[in-house]
């Protein structure tokens, strides 16, 4: 019986030939703990009476919630990981003086690998998987177990197929498909479920888009998400010195799969999820007719914080001004990409256009701090989910959407197509 990409990684971490449904204890490659869940994990570590970490360089914190610190209390939980990384001598840690949302900074710095595995007390760690691992989230207890062993029990997951055919439209991204796939099965379609992206839409899907395809799977119950490695993988991780070597795998003609899902992706407008699901998805031509009033547009997130966001917010709002009764607020993903997006003028235009640019951080996304909503307020945000309230008061309304529409819609005060405003 041939194996899906995921069997093959258990197996190859495990030893032997594995398959869904088998319950296995694997080596884990990288752990990833930020400022919000690691101190939870460090408590239970040390109340273990454990030492030392039992692989140094497969752990990284970043704190990435509420840095720099929105008060006292996230500074105090800060201090714990802080604390923590320098008596151990932590070798990946980052806070202010290198700072980026984990699920952006970690593949940058080549951090996380194909052919991990990989799992973080978040979860959106299945972001990773678009470098062809297996990502997951896990609590922050199993996170202590995998601080003082090195390891982790997981239930090998069953595989949905999801193939993907036709070329986008200029404005249709990761993030729309992602939001289809949802719409389609639910929020519990996919439960404890790997969904593996392939079709021949993957090879005009930069790794930007894959990345938000993969966060967001979590939002249909799945496990993790994952996409093979190819050419525009590769040149991904061309210029980053890899904390590991590559472990290539692919799924076989004849592997099984629990369910498969196929979308034309040419046909497929940008997709709008409405309050309050990721599930509760409409095309963007709906939006537009539904006359949608928004005060925020928001920007950023582990979801839609890269450069090519920036990239398409600034060519949108190029000679256009914002809104007078929106506010705009963008968030680079990592310092590599404010800087980067500066130096190729986004941010001067970001700014003209009367948008604020803010240090990189989970805050707004989880109505922490940096864009939360007021009450009965309404934002179209690139963020990742939308249940009430997500984003700040009980009363507010969050529209998924993707970073055009996002810019487009900052400039009209409706939500928009970014077609009609170019």
């Amino acid at each position: 019986m041939g194996q899906t990409i995921t069997e093959k990684i258990f197996s190859e971490h495990a030893g032997k030939t594995v398959h869904a449904g088998e319950i296995v204890r694997v080596p884990i490659d990288m752990v990833i703990g930020n400022d919000i869940t690691t101190p939870i994990s460090i408590r239970a570590f040390e109340e273990s009476g454990a030492a030392k970490l039992a692989n140094p360089d497969g752990f990284s914190i970043v704190l990435d919630h509420f840095i720099p610190a929105k008060d006292i209390a996230s500074a105090n939980q800060a201090r714990i990981s802080r604390d923590f990384a320098k008596k151990h001598r932590m070798k990946h840690f980052f806070d202010e003086k290198d700072m980026g949302i984990e699920h952006a900074l970690l593949p940058e710095k080549g951090l996380v690998v194909p052919g991990d595995v990989i799992i973080g007390a978040d979860s959106h760690t299945c972001t990773h998987g678009a470098l062809g691992a297996f990502s997951t989230g896990m609590g922050s207890t199993d996170l202590a177990f995998a601080m003082m062993t090195g390891g982790n029990w997981f239930k090998v997951p069953e595989s949905i197929r999801v193939v993907l055919h036709g070329k986008p439209g200029p404005f249709t991204t990761g993030k729309d498909i992602i939001l289809e796939v949802i719409r389609m099965i639910g929020v519990d379609g996919a439960l404890y479920r790997t969904l593996e992206f392939t079709g021949d839409t993957i090879g005009h899907l930069s790794m930007d888009d894959r990345f938000s395809m993969c966060n967001m799977a979590i939002e249909a119950g799945a496990k993790s998400g994952i996409v093979a490695v190819d050419e525009i993988t590769e040149a991904f991780l061309a210029d980053k010195t890899l904390a590991r070597e590559p472990k290539i795998h692919y799924s076989d003609p004849d592997a099984e799969y629990v369910q498969t899902i196929e979308i034309d992706v040419d046909t497929l407008e940008p997709v709008i999820a409405y309050p309050f699901l990721p599930s509760n998805g409409h095309s963007l031509s709906q939006a537009v007719a539904d006359g949608i009033k928004i005060d925020q547009a928001f920007i950023g997130s582990c979801t839609n914080g890269r450069l090519s966001d920036l990239r398409i917010a600034a060519k949108i709002l190029e000679g256009k001004t914002v809104h007078e009764d929106v506010r705009l607020i963008v968030t680079p993903g990592t310092q590599r990409i404010l800087r980067e997006a500066t130096k190729l003028g986004y941010i001067d235009t970001i700014v003209d256009a009367g948008g604020v640019v803010s240090n990189p951080t989970c805050g707004a996304c989880l109505g922490g701090y940096m864009g939360i909503l007021g009450d009965n307020e309404v934002a179209v945000s690139t963020t990742n989910r939308n249940f009430v309230g997500r984003m700040g008061s009980r009363s507010s309304k969050v529209y998924l959407a993707n970073s055009a529409v996002a810019a487009a819609s900052a400039v009209t005060g409706y939500i928009a197509d970014p077609a009609d405003i170019e």
